[in-house]
């Protein structure tokens, strides 16, 4: 495993769910391709080289166009890293929706990824969601097979708590690298679960306590999806609390000789726990915006962390 390959190592990620069209079955177009196209090299110019995707995003057409990306630049994908998830399965005629992280499910998706990725193997594979009936033993010797066949370099998890986590590690014969949750500024549960502890509030707090620590413990990488906050604080804000917060990051943009974009996904790299923010949107200009989270070390004080912490809460600290 080199260090470029090691999903550890990269600081800032791109998220691909915004590519391939429409959230149905229609088949993408030229269109598409072009966008996801101009996406992928405004990530590259902005120095991220890490790329994630699952393959329920745009009913796996975001892999697809993606596919085509590759196929039309072939020594590009020795310049990137793929991330992919699979255990989510999309409601379908009468089915509902459901979670599938049976063993054979997770070597079929696998290999699914890859045909619409058109790549031979992935750097790393996440667990999309938690599935109630999955067997850990049957994920164990799932994720054995992938990795004896060459199909996936490394492994991990998103949206699980520092015991589910656990409990899987304690049947794998390969480690957990990633767990992907959802964490930015408009989302603080992650980081206010740790001060709440002894007060009232902790009871309306349904970040699981702990799962941050154990993560660090462990050499887990925490990667935060949603990390702009759906544009909250950079625009769209609706509440007292967003628009002021939103002038505050503009501020603090100006003053750092920035973007405001930088300066939400600073925040989320300013905590020790190394968090590294996935970047969802499609926009190349907005992309670029990320340009300094990727090359520049977090130039937050510790004073203004704080500041934009309290400031979106909209309410002082116990």
């Amino acid at each position: 495993m080199t260090p470029h390959t090691d999903v550890r190592t990269h600081r800032l990620l791109y998220g691909c769910m915004g590519l391939g069209g429409s959230w149905d079955t229609a088949p993408y177009g030229p269109r598409d391709v072009e966008e996801a196209e101009a996406a992928v090299a405004a990530a590259l110019a902005a120095g991220i080289t890490a790329f994630d995707h699952a393959d329920i995003y745009r009913h796996g057409k975001s892999e697809a166009v993606f596919g085509e990306v590759l196929a039309r630049t072939p020594s590009l994908r020795d310049r990137i890293v793929l991330q992919s998830k699979c255990g989510i399965r999309l409601p379908e005629g009468d089915r509902p929706g459901y979670y599938d992280l049976r063993g054979a499910s997770i070597v079929r998706r696998v290999e699914e990824s890859l045909e619409r990725l058109r790549t031979d193997v992935l750097d790393v594979l996440l667990l999309h969601r938690p599935d109630p009936l999955a067997d850990p033993d049957e994920i164990a010797e799932a994720f054995g097979s992938l990795r004896r066949q060459g199909l996936v370099r490394q492994f991990g998890v998103s949206n699980m708590s520092a015991p589910q986590i656990a409990q899987l590690r304690a049947r794998l014969d390969v480690p957990l690298v990633v767990n992907q949750l959802e964490m930015s500024l408009h989302r603080r549960d992650w980081v206010e679960a740790g001060v709440l502890v002894n007060t009232s509030a902790a009871t309306g707090n349904g970040f699981p306590l702990g799962t941050v620590e154990y993560c660090v413990t462990e050499r887990i990488q925490l990667q935060a999806w949603g990390s702009l906050a759906q544009g909250r604080f950079t625009g769209r804000g609706s509440t007292p609390a967003e628009q002021e917060t939103a002038r505050l990051v503009a501020d603090l943009a100006a003053r750092k000789r920035t973007t405001p974009e930088t300066i939400l996904l600073w925040w989320l790299q300013r905590h020790p726990a190394g968090v590294a923010p996935v970047i969802g949107t499609t926009r190349p200009e907005r992309i670029g915006a990320c340009r300094d989270a990727a090359g520049r070390e977090p130039e937050l004080t510790h004073e203004e962390w704080y500041r934009l912490w309290t400031t979106a809460r909209g309410a002082a600290l116990p």
